[in-house]
């Protein structure tokens, strides 16, 4: 019965012009979690669906919420995270809820003071399904999302289902592990900076490991991409936010977010965000820029400085990793001084730990920092291996 309700399925995208071909977020041949839909619908066609979904939710170019809707699914409210449903939102942004234009849904912001929906949000809700493109570190904020809605779907009795997508970064494994006391919304689990995983893997991790408040579990299924291993090549065609633009950012933005909390620039107000960095101290580097407002970065860091640097639209991101050496060579370059570090608490949060800091300023090399977190990386990877679905 169920093979035969999955051809009726495919007979009606058919018919309604939806099976257009989809290159969102895949390797050559990769078929994220959103296009099986044939695979899902029939856990949802007599349920109440609260969506959590952003400007990526999209198969083709119709957006999840306008196919499910043909589809005649109720779907009573959108959830979305930072940046906002439609992903123009400057980082870090308040972003009040409202009403989709398109469809007239209520939609609710799960960022700023409300990161995770209330009952009362809840409210009228049967499932959620999570279909938002990630990019595979700990301090992009999608995933702590995704935490904070496991919490609220164990506490209200509402099943998940994470229609999975592939990790632009998933081929590698690094950085420190998030020490407990430097928890924050730019990582709330025991994971590295490059953790690896898929979302629906790292659901998995947080269900399996009791990482959700009081170890309560979340009644979860995930949707899995196929044809896909975390090896491939992967190609985002949507900028999962307004300050990663390509798939070249999204290489280096693991490298380069810990700037976030120095006195440098990484290209926010340019167009060639997480592309270039920059100090205003002049004479660094071969490159200049000058970080202006521009949508999704209005009031950029050094805004208005001229900024000397490094053009890194060509550096082969595959091969570089997670690096150190740009943080190096600014520290280096502007004096190893505390003052290089100008907001140290947000530095330490996006690290998830203050010994990166602390060893910078007592002259440790990139050698013996890169060792420090060797052991904590080891035991992560052991964790890591009963969760993954790719191989």
């Amino acid at each position: 019965m169920h093979r035969i309700y999955k051809l009726l399925i495919l007979l009606l995208f058919f018919s309604n012009g939806l099976m257009a071909p989809i290159c969102l977020a895949q390797s050559s041949k990769a078929i994220p979690g959103d296009q099986q839909i044939a695979e899902y619908l029939p856990m949802i066609f007599d349920k109440r669906i609260g969506l959590v979904v952003n400007h990526t939710s999209v198969l083709g170019k119709t957006h999840l919420a306008d196919t499910l809707l043909t589809l005649k699914v109720p779907i009573k409210k959108i959830f979305a995270p930072e940046h906002g449903f439609r992903g123009t939102a400057d980082a870090g942004a308040h972003i009040d809820n409202g009403k989709d234009e398109k469809t007239g849904l209520p939609i609710i912001s799960l960022y700023g003071s409300h990161k995770k929906p209330t009952k009362a949000d809840l409210d009228g809700i049967d499932v959620l399904i999570f279909d938002i493109q990630d990019v595979g570190t700990r301090f992009y904020t999608y995933s702590s999302t995704l935490h904070y809605v496991m919490e609220a779907c164990a506490e209200n009795s509402i099943k998940l289902i994470i229609l999975d997508r592939p990790n632009p970064n998933g081929h590698y494994v690094d950085g420190p592990v998030l020490e407990k006391e430097f928890a924050s919304f730019v990582g709330l689990n025991p994971i590295p900076v490059v953790h690896g995983c898929s979302l629906g893997e790292l659901a998995k991790m947080m269900n399996g490991e009791a990482w959700l408040d009081r170890g309560i579990q979340c009644d979860l299924t995930v949707i899995p991409v196929k044809k896909y291993k975390h090896s491939d090549k992967v190609h985002i065609s949507v900028a999962p936010s307004p300050n990663l633009p390509n798939d070249q950012a999204i290489g280096l933005y693991p490298s380069l977010c810990l700037f976030e909390g120095t006195n440098v620039s990484i290209g926010r107000g340019t167009h060639t965000q997480f592309q270039v960095v920059g100090s205003n101290v002049e004479g660094l580097g071969d490159y200049t820029f000058t970080p202006m407002p521009l949508p999704g970065a209005m009031d950029p860091p050094l805004k208005g400085k001229l900024c000397f640097g490094f053009d890194l639209t060509k550096v082969d991101t595959r091969n570089l990793g997670f690096s150190l050496k740009y943080l190096f060579y600014f520290f280096e370059k502007t004096g190893k001084k505390e003052s290089f570090f100008t907001s140290p608490a947000f530095f330490d949060k996006l690290a998830g730990t203050n010994e990166l800091r602390k060893m910078m300023l007592e002259g440790k090399s990139e050698k013996e920092i890169r060792a420090s977190w060797q052991e904590g990386l080891k035991e992560y990877k052991k964790i890591r291996e009963k969760y993954l679905i790719y191989r």
